[in-house]
């Protein structure tokens, strides 16, 4: 009957008519439905999505990718899941970022019944099977979603028996899931939740925390700063994510780079992925912060300066990460 049917729909597919009954029954391409919207402040916004036939599941604090078509072109941007991972339906939370692209339109401009485009679940911020019996959550700003996914999948299999959830943001009003944290709180007496209102108290000092850390896991989600002063002070213990890009090295040399038939004059300061765009190249882009590799781009000839460390590196078919690599003279990309 498959046979049948195929010569009957050639050259087009049995599948391309599924996808047009239904985008979410594609076995080839993964999609996912908006079937609930939820503001949690005034940037920020839950999503849930019901993902399609092809959607093999995630771990807690893992991220997904998500591309949304804006003025007719693609745009991928990742997001940590974080809901319980034993559900059917996903959700990310987004904070809208002034001038952004795709996270104003995702977290204000998205009703529900809007697909959206999916790839499988990554990355290894992840709780070790078993689950630790003891574990120090430091968070900040939008760093508390993939720590939400935990705390919601191991609430929803029985009492938090020893967690502390230490969480910084400028003000009460900035704290996302706040109602959710404080009733989870109220819930479970083994869950030791900590609100830090930065805009008032100031940072938090690491310092403060270190009779905490001795005996428990410590997973740390936030600014660059806040990852950078957690690595130094406890080491190889902690286990980082990070949500924002890392400071840049100074500026280089710059140089003229040819994306494919389009060349651009890159500044010593520019992402290869930044130029790009700005000359309206279209880009592969995914998490804009070295994580997700999916700004990828192969290297035909030249070298790049890793914005990082400064280091320049590159040869022929080097694989060169877009979002965290500047020009250093002339190059190629093969787009």
């Amino acid at each position: 009957m498959l046979r049948a049917f195929t010569a009957l729909t050639t050259p087009l597919l049995p599948e391309d008519y599924l996808g047009l009954v239904d985008p979410l029954w594609s076995q080839t391409v993964l999609r996912g439905r908006v079937v609930a919207v939820r503001r949690e402040t005034a940037r920020a916004t839950t999503l849930t999505i019901k993902p399609g036939r092809r959607w093999k599941g995630h771990r807690a604090g893992q991220f997904v990718r998500i591309g949304v078509d804006v003025d007719g072109v693609r745009h991928w941007r990742t997001y940590s899941l974080n809901g319980n991972e034993d559900s059917r339906l996903l959700t990310v939370t987004v904070q809208a970022l002034p001038g952004g692209v795709v996270s104003p339109q995702l977290a204000h401009g998205t009703p529900v019944g809007t697909v959206l485009h999916l790839e499988d679940a990554a990355g290894d911020f992840v709780l070790p099977t078993p689950a630790p019996a003891k574990l120090l959550m430091l968070t900040a700003g939008s760093g508390i979603t993939p720590v939400m996914g935990m705390l919601r999948t191991l609430a929803a299999r029985g009492p938090l028996t020893d967690v502390v959830l230490v969480h910084s943001a400028p003000t009460s009003d900035d704290v996302i899931f706040r109602d959710e944290l404080t009733l989870l709180a109220a819930l479970h007496p083994g869950l030791r939740l900590v609100v830090r209102h930065t805009a008032d108290e100031g940072r938090l000092d690491l310092a403060e925390l270190d009779g905490l850390v001795a005996d428990r896991e410590v997973f740390v989600c936030g600014p660059d700063a806040l990852l950078t002063a957690a690595q130094q002070r406890w080491g190889e213990k902690v286990r980082l994510e990070r949500f924002t890009p890392p400071v840049r090295s100074e500026g280089g040399s710059g140089g003229t780079v040819a994306y494919g038939a389009t060349t651009v004059d890159v500044d010593g300061g520019a992402s290869l992925l930044e130029a790009g765009e700005d000359a309206g190249v279209l880009m592969p882009s995914g998490c804009r912060m070295g994580i997700c590799f999916g700004c990828v781009l192969p290297l035909r000839d030249g070298q790049v300066r890793n914005l990082r460390t400064g280091e320049i590196h590159g040869e022929p078919g080097d694989l060169v990460q877009t979002c965290i690599s500047g020009a250093s003279g002339p190059a190629t990309l093969d787009i």
